[in-house]
């Protein structure tokens, strides 16, 4: 039989500087008839510019096509090389025959109309009919990826609904017209695991129901096991090793696929440290990284190789009252306590909603986190983790309740006093794209706040620490003038990250600040925050739907759904011993937790 997408030899550079960056070096890969062919990597290693090239959504000014073929059937018709069709030829194809779902939905939508309108065109514009029958469509869609009242939301601006509902507006307008080929660049990313499955369960039921084939882009490889067919592994624009799911998961052959299978936080115990991927990079010999210099350096062999945050003492000295945890045996001291809050919001006020009450999205909470705690909250996508979140720190103010940081009212301080609290309440934001500026380069972001709360004595020294605490986070000192568009969105988490701990803050919150990135710089980060937290003994609320991260890097577990906290506990106890049937349901859901191999 022959592929319905072939991709040969392919390689891609990017002009920079009078230079040509590689970026794809002689990718090869094929995707046959209802087939689901899972690309994993790290996050820059070409995954997501491979699937741009097939779209020829590259920007024309930067990315050149040093060589290969793609070649796409069409029904009725011999296979076409796509890098060959005109401007016209190929926006027939583009969302039509090949759709794409994209990384980050919020850079995706059109903020001005709004979701079921943005649907609605691209139906439309590919299969013409009225307006009345794309809407009744697009309802329906809505409908299949469980958005909450299809009604309401077709008539909701994007940023009037969460992350993860953004998500499936994007997969419902790439199921829209029922392509052949369907991109999925982390499609569920942004998603809880319930939804998670469902969405699985609808791709794999539109897949066998329209013979539709998947390439699947993620660096969750509890989802690769669960939906691809074969799995290609991708590092630094090279296609490493591809072979059956089962093979991969069983009887990995490359050192880097052993390292990714090796680092998932499911199999280590709370706050063991994840093996990284150059362990295993050292120990592979004659492989093709050592054919293309992407050996660690002789440097880097000197010492072990145990992770990004080699180095435990950062280049400036902790705070008094912030040196580590507090001795065994002792009792921590409350740090924030929550009492009674509330978050309310009206509804159907605008458009042509009807009137729609109030949304009770937090709703009568009550919790204390500890000095040094992490503490992991967990839900369903739109139960109000991030609005807890946020109201916590004053981001959005809360409908009645009151916070407590360090018996300090927050809802008693003024503007200037709570701006002199803001270095020691620091947030990692769920969208790393929309949280950055994209006219400021990523040294500037970072010290832009180190400016405001006074760290460091003049740039050179703050240049110095910013450099730092980037390359603890996997970036270095190249990436310090770069621009928020020419990083992946897994760098882009990282970016977040660094400019959150570079005011070396006593609480933060981190909204889903690992969900973005593969599971080696995943490990990475998790190592890193592990290493931080024991030295300065900052305390963190945790926001995430991935229960496994959440089990190995928290001490407590809260549940949320629909506003309120159904469970909370000991991490451990939460995940395998869950009392509510809400929670059940969520550690039921989680991917591929049975039934993985090790892959070492």
């Amino acid at each position: 039989m022959d592929p319905l997408l072939s991709i040969q030899n392919l390689s891609i550079g990017f002009r920079r500087d009078d230079k040509l960056v590689p970026a794809l070096r002689d990718v090869s890969f094929a995707v046959m008839q209802s087939e689901t062919v899972a690309v994993v990597g790290e996050s820059g290693s070409g995954k997501s510019v491979t699937s741009l090239a097939i779209l020829q959504l590259l920007p024309i000014s930067s990315a050149t096509y040093t060589g290969g073929r793609i070649y796409f059937s069409q029904p009725g018709k011999p296979p076409k090389d796509l890098l060959t069709l005109t401007g016209k030829e190929m926006q027939a194809v583009r969302g039509n025959r090949i759709a794409m779902i994209f990384q980050e939905p919020m850079t995706s939508l059109n903020p001005l109309l709004t979701c079921g309108s943005q649907v609605a065109e691209a139906i439309l514009f590919h299969q013409k009919g009225s307006y009345k029958a794309a809407r009744r469509k697009t309802l329906e869609l809505f409908d299949r990826v469980q958005l909450p009242d299809p009604a309401v939301v077709f008539n909701r601006l994007p940023h009037e609904i969460s992350g993860g509902q953004k998500q499936r507006v994007m997969i419902a307008m790439a199921m829209s017209c029922e392509p052949s080929l369907l991109i999925a660049d982390e499609p569920t990313t942004a998603l809880d695991v319930t939804v998670q499955q469902s969405i699985l369960r609808l791709i794999r039921s539109l897949q066998k129901e329209k013979k539709i084939s998947v390439i699947f882009i993620s660096h969750d490889l509890g989802l690769v096991s669960e939906i691809a067919d074969r799995v290609v592994v991708m590092y630094k624009g090279m296609v490493v090793e591809q072979n059956t799911v089962h093979q991969i998961f069983t009887d990995p052959q490359h050192p880097y696929t052993r390292a990714l299978l090796a680092c998932r936080p499911v199999l280590h115990r709370k706050g063991e440290r994840l093996p990284v991927v150059s362990d295993f990079l050292q120990a592979g010999k004659g492989s093709v990284l050592k054919e293309t210099a992407l050996q660690p350096s002789r440097e880097s062999r000197a010492k072990p190789a145990v992770d990004i945050a080699g180095s435990r003492q950062l280049p400036w000295e902790a705070e008094p009252g912030k040196q580590g945890r507090p001795p065994a045996g002792s009792s921590p001291s409350s740090l924030l306590a929550v009492e009674h809050l509330n978050v309310w919001f009206q509804v159907g006020k605008k458009r042509r909603e009807k009137p729609g009450g109030t949304v009770k999205a937090v709703n009568d909470v009550s919790f204390t986190i500890s000095e040094g705690e992490s503490v992991g909250l967990v839900g369903e996508s739109g139960c109000g983790k991030t609005t807890l979140g946020r109201a916590v720190l004053r981001l959005i103010n809360p409908t009645s309740g009151r916070i407590f940081f360090r018996d300090q009212n927050l809802f008693n301080l003024s503007p200037a006093g709570m701006k002199r609290l803001r270095k020691d309440l620091q947030i990692i934001f769920q969208d790393p794209y929309s949280s950055l500026n994209p006219r400021m380069s990523i040294g500037g972001a970072i010290l832009e706040g180190m400016k405001i709360h006074g760290i460091g004595n003049g740039n050179k020294n703050r240049r110095e620490r910013i450099i730092h605490i980037l390359e603890k986070v996997g970036l270095g000192e190249e990436h310090y003038n770069r621009y928020p568009h020419e990083f992946s969105g897994g760098q882009r988490q990282r970016i977040g990250i660094a400019r959150a701990l570079a005011l070396n803050p006593s609480f933060i919150v981190c909204d889903e600040s690992v969900s973005a990135l593969d599971v080696s710089i995943q490990a990475q980060v998790l190592n890193l925050l592990n290493d931080l937290k024991d030295e300065f003994a900052f305390a963190t609320l945790f926001i995430s739907h991935d229960l496994s991260v959440v089990r190995y890097f928290c001490d407590r577990i809260m549940v949320m759904h629909r506003g309120k906290i159904e469970e909370t506990g000991p991490s451990e106890d939460i995940y395998n011993h869950p009392q509510s049937a809400y929670a059940k349901t969520l550690i039921a859901a989680i991917p591929g937790a049975a039934g993985l191999g090790t892959g070492i």
